[in-house]
């Protein structure tokens, strides 16, 4: 049991033969996310249904800053809802072996660098489901200059709107903290809608919705867009 652990991510990303970060978390060039950014979601979409990855793409989306283009490295957060003894004992073990401190939504902020994006999974909750405000939302665009994927709430919706060098994916907002539930997993898959996401992959977040990029195949994403007759691509 812990989170953001190292042999866990080496296994599940074992296709990721290039450069890692400490917690082996695959570290996809600059440069590939530098064009990742001119990618459309059909041509990204082309390359991962042609390699077997159906589930990699969610719509319906609410978007703080329509037609910004969000790309960057994904950080994954699980939540499940609050079950008391779950609970204590997850807190206890990162407390007391990892020495982390506050709330749990903290813990993974915490971890947060520069070309990362957060993907978190709060089950579609709103309503005391709101992850980030505009406290934890200026941390996040200060660790990583580029933004949260949120299945579940945000908070503080006019303070967000304002934070520069983020952008949000999110499906809905509400004034309440987030309440009753329980991270299970930091830096594991994650389900967002009818995808998985899994830590290290190239989130491409546009006007249709987000996309989860496979580190592996991330340089294929970026060439397809280059290689494709007037930068599309039909399938």
């Amino acid at each position: 049991m812990g989170f953001d652990c190292h042999e866990d991510i080496m296994r599940l990303t074992a296709e990721w033969e290039g450069a890692r970060f400490d917690n082996g978390r695959p570290r996809v060039p600059d440069e590939v996310l530098r064009r990742m950014e001119r990618v459309t979601t059909e041509e990204a979409w082309a390359v991962l249904w042609g390699r077997g990855y159906k589930y990699q793409f969610v719509g319906d989306w609410k978007v703080m800053h329509p037609g910004r283009i969000l790309v960057g490295r994904a950080v994954t957060a699980v939540f499940v809802p609050r079950r008391p003894d779950l609970h204590t004992a997850l807190m206890a073990h990162g407390r007391e072996h990892e020495g982390r401190i506050g709330e749990m939504n903290s813990w993974v902020i915490e971890t947060l660098v520069a070309d990362d994006v957060i993907v978190v999974d709060v089950f579609d909750k709103v309503y005391e489901g709101t992850f980030s405000g505009g406290n934890l939302g200026t941390a996040i665009a200060r660790r990583t200059g580029r933004g949260q994927v949120i299945y579940g709430g945000i908070r503080d919706v006019q303070q967000v709107m304002g934070i520069e060098d983020l952008q949000t994916f999110y499906r809905g907002n509400d004034p309440t903290p987030i309440r009753d539930v329980t991270m299970v997993g930091m830096n594991v898959p994650c389900r967002i809608g009818g995808a998985t996401c899994m830590p290290g992959d190239v989130v491409l977040g546009t006007p249709a919705g987000v996309m989860f990029v496979p580190p592996h195949l991330a340089e294929s994403c970026a060439m397809h867009s280059v290689c494709s007759p007037g930068g599309q691509s039909e399938q």
